[in-house]
């Protein structure tokens, strides 16, 4: 078959089993699960993969979930991955009522499109046409939250990062693979559509504790130190360095109070914040760190409070690589039309596949057919076609193009690409941004 017929034959597959993917979102929706505790998203995922006749390997940086469809040929190894995890959102339509965790950022529709492609590009039949591989990856903990139980999954020894893709970088899992993509839900996008060429901020991460001492509110007040007056100062005077920020550098900081006292009627000695430095580029982010913990150090230098920061290395900034994305463009045409291919607007949000993209070419479309903001309560995929079985085609087809005829597609991009980072300059970037 030639390189259309071998489209062909993916689509049509991808249709006869459209229910299929379109009920692996509907159940990954109903049963949303935080970073690093994807255990039933991550049986989803092996299920229909073992399903496809896939080798499978479980367990990858705690909860990942990777298959591997060879092709006839040996050639270079591409990889379309789906995050597992979810966000919180306690007034969502659907949330789980313990955690309070729900796919307000449609990761669902990310699992089923990858599944989707999975299940299109075995069950068609092409694989004896393709030159190299095809990994399926069951990505975990790309939403950053929970530092605290993160950093404690460190300490035991469970991850060094907080990321899933991060801890798969350093675990060596994308060494051998030349590309990645994948697709994310657009904002406020309900009609079909693809979006390409989207940037998203980077950010560091900051886990912030200060220290007072406890005593008897009512009686006392004047023996202790009060660590929430120190947290409350701290972020006014990160609010009073907003202004010195560039916006052109679109830098973020959102600092939230985990823990805020023990009692009421005992002054606040063990005060937690956890917050993010969004920025455009890693100069901007590190110059706005120095401002934020300064400003931090300053609310318990106020009342005599000891201010401890953890820096944690976040996301670094997203770059596509503009020959995949051409690529993806022209299949995106030819399932939509010129209409339904446009320009992503810029995300002021981070995404983990930027660390990818400064490693290796990668891919990254919004799709639409769903409404509201993300990690908002009125965020929702009204269109799973237009969310999950289009987009499904799209990764399949793209595959096809750059693993058919001897992957010449892929080399191509491939020597082209000129990474930003080594593997080793990466990790030696994440361990320097812990100072």
């Amino acid at each position: 078959m030639n390189r259309d017929e071998l489209k062909q034959a993916v689509c049509a597959e991808i249709d006869r089993r459209r229910d299929d993917i379109i009920g692996i979102a509907h159940t990954m929706r109903g049963h949303p699960e935080l970073g690093y505790k994807e255990f039933k998203t991550a049986a989803l995922v092996r299920d229909t993969l073992a399903g496809l006749g896939l080798p499978v390997r479980e367990g990858l940086a705690i909860t990942g979930v990777d298959a591997v469809l060879a092709g006839g040929q040996p050639g270079p190894a591409i990889c379309i991955m789906g995050e597992l995890d979810s966000v919180t959102g306690r007034d969502a339509e659907v949330c789980d009522p313990v955690t309070g965790a729900a796919h307000q950022c449609g990761h669902h529709i990310q699992v089923a499109t990858m599944l989707g492609a999975a299940i299109g590009l075995a069950g068609s039949g092409v694989a004896p046409s393709l030159a190299g591989r095809v990994h399926f990856l069951g990505a975990p903990a790309e939403e950053f939250l929970e530092i605290e139980y993160r950093l404690g999954l460190a300490d035991e020894g469970k991850v060094t990062y907080l990321s899933g893709k991060q801890e798969l970088i350093k675990l060596g899992y994308f060494d051998d693979i030349a590309m990645a993509m994948m697709v994310h839900s657009a904002a406020k996008s309900p009609e079909p559509g693809f979006y390409f060429s989207g940037q998203a901020n980077g950010f560091l991460a900051k886990f912030v504790r200060y220290v007072g001492r406890a005593s008897h509110a009512g009686a006392s007040p004047h023996e202790g130190v009060n660590a929430l007056n120190a947290a409350c100062l701290g972020i006014l005077a990160v609010h009073a360095q907003r202004e010195t920020f560039r916006d052109q550098d679109a830098i973020r900081v959102h600092p939230i109070i985990t823990k805020g006292g023990d009692v009421v009627n005992v002054v606040p000695a063990d005060v937690r914040i956890e917050t993010f430095v969004r920025g455009r580029t890693v100069e901007a982010i590190l110059d706005a760190s120095k401002k934020v913990d300064r400003a931090f150090r300053g609310g318990g230098d106020a009342v005599g409070a000891e201010t401890i920061i953890q820096n944690v290395p976040g996301y670094l900034p997203i770059y596509q690589d503009e020959n995949l994305t051409r690529l993806a463009e022209a299949n995106g045409r030819a399932l939509l039309g010129e209409r339904g291919v446009l320009e992503a607007p810029f995300l002021g949000g981070s995404l983990d596949v930027g660390d990818l993209s400064h490693l290796m070419p990668v891919l990254h479309p919004f799709v639409g057919g769903a409404q509201g903001a993300l990690h908002a309560a009125d965020f929702k995929v009204l269109d799973y076609e237009a969310s999950a079985v289009a987009p499904a085609k799209l990764m399949a087809m793209t595959a096809i193009d750059l693993l058919a005829d001897g992957a010449a597609a892929a080399q191509e991009i491939s020597a082209s690409f000129r990474p930003m980072l080594t593997k080793a300059q990466y990790l030696e970037m994440m361990e320097g941004l812990r100072r």
